[in-house]
């Protein structure tokens, strides 16, 4: 699927730090909890606590912030609808990625179980 360029520069564009008390505040909602959110970045990103509150203080772009990542082979059976688009569709490899997190973040507040988001082949 297609993003126009304008919405994949912003975004690329968008600080980590400025969506991620968001995710909190999207789980807590639900019930869950922020060490099952960070449990949730960490398998797609491979950061762990103590990197991703680095990343978060040093303010860094959702470009920055996935050059960074080592992102899990398995990210790639994510699927589904987020933000009205079909996450294995998007063509931008930054703007998938993000989609990415953007759905596990969902799928953990929506109460599914933790071995279904966090996907093994």
């Amino acid at each position: 699927m297609n993003t126009s360029d304008t919405h994949n520069q912003r975004i690329a564009k968008m600080t980590f730090a400025a969506v991620y008390p968001l995710y909190i505040a999207k789980v807590e909602k639900k019930g869950r909890t922020k060490a099952e959110l960070h449990q949730v970045i960490t398998w797609l990103t491979g950061f762990d606590n103590k990197k991703l509150q680095e990343l978060i203080k040093e303010k860094v772009t959702f470009e920055t912030f996935f050059q960074r990542a080592s992102l899990n082979p398995n990210a790639r059976l994510i699927t589904g609808v987020i933000c009205g688009y079909r996450v294995e569709e998007i063509e931008d490899p930054l703007t998938q990625q993000a989609r990415y997190l953007d759905k596990l973040v969902d799928e953990l507040a929506k109460g599914r179980k933790m071995e279904k988001i966090l996907r093994s082949s």
